[in-house]
């Protein structure tokens, strides 16, 4: 977890796209370059991380090993132009957006859901009840 001053900090690097309390998004460039270091000139993670100005005491001593090993792998197993990619958000976790086709179709799938809702509620209200006994 990232505090404000820690956030702010991270933000000034060049390599950091976006940071929140709970992660970094790093520039597709410095991932590349940071798979090149490794494989080319034999740069350990923690010293690719230092030499780009990140301060592994805020980020995680870990951070470094833990990104390096996840971008070698998208770099071998799909290449270059998959690592430079931005997957974050593209197959979100939401639910498509349900459309009916009229207000009869609408009407049918609240009510079951309605039933499906209210089943689901008697059946934990019997068990918090089984559970008191």
């Amino acid at each position: 977890m990232f505090n404000p001053e820690q956030i702010k900090e991270l933000l000034k690097n060049d390599n950091i796209v976006s940071c929140s309390p709970k992660s970094i998004t790093f520039s597709s460039n410095f991932k590349l370059k940071a798979v090149r270091r490794y494989y080319d000139d034999g740069y350990s993670p923690k010293m690719i991380f230092e030499e780009a100005g990140l301060d592994l005491r805020v980020i995680g001593s870990n951070k470094a090993k833990e990104c390096l090993t996840r971008w070698r792998r998208t770099y071998n197993e799909k290449g270059e132009e998959e690592l430079m990619k931005e997957k974050r958000g593209e197959n979100g976790k939401r639910k498509p957006k349900i459309e009916f086709k009229n207000d009869k179709e609408k009407i049918r799938y609240l009510e079951a859901k309605i039933a499906y809702v209210n089943a689901e509620n008697d059946f934990l209200a019997k068990l918090r009840g089984l559970k008191r006994k």
